[in-house]
């Protein structure tokens, strides 16, 4: 069974080139360093970074709070850290989804301590309405409510993270 999907392909890649082109602008005579938050983000940072016109460069993070679960745990393990160090670099964290924010959360607390010269968030999805903690997401793509997805990176047990789209998972 093929999730119903909820956003295309197309409406994807227009919204991260409309991304890739603001993080551009704002970025303008500075590297970047694209973290891509595992394993999800791997998708939506590969086509994002094609959108961005300057010189960047990309480490990975991977974080669990999940399990087999569809609801965050709240509880935060980093499985693997960054391989670069980010004292006095412009760091722009990738991810594929925020819902409850507790990841992301402690992400970004734990990056700021390692002193960027600037720390921001570019993601696919915003679900609203089940944040637990408030967090200023400066780039983003698609605001959803409250459905479960899988596709362009996010996973069921694993699974359709290949999905070209962004589906529903139905009942």
């Amino acid at each position: 069974m093929s999730p119903k999907p909820l956003i295309t392909a197309e409406d994807i890649d227009t919204k991260l080139a409309e991304m890739g082109r603001r993080i551009t602008e704002d970025y303008a005579g500075k590297d970047v360093l694209l973290v891509g938050v595992l394993r999800g983000a791997f998708m939506v940072m590969a086509d994002l970074a094609r959108h961005i016109d300057l010189p960047c460069e990309f480490d990975f993070m991977a974080v669990s709070s999940y399990g087999a679960s569809t609801q965050t745990s709240g509880v935060v393990r980093i499985l693997k850290d960054l391989d670069e160090e980010i004292a006095g670099r412009h760091v722009v964290i990738v991810e594929d989804i925020i819902d409850s924010g507790l990841t992301l959360n402690y992400l970004i607390k734990s990056l700021k301590v390692r002193k960027p010269a600037s720390l921001e968030v570019a993601a696919l999805l915003l679900k609203e309405g089940v944040q637990r903690v408030p967090l200023d997401v400066k780039y983003w793509a698609f605001a959803i409510g409250p459905e479960f997805v899988v596709g362009y990176g996010l996973d069921y047990a694993g699974r359709y993270r290949n999905l070209p789209y962004v589906g529903v998972m139905e009942p």
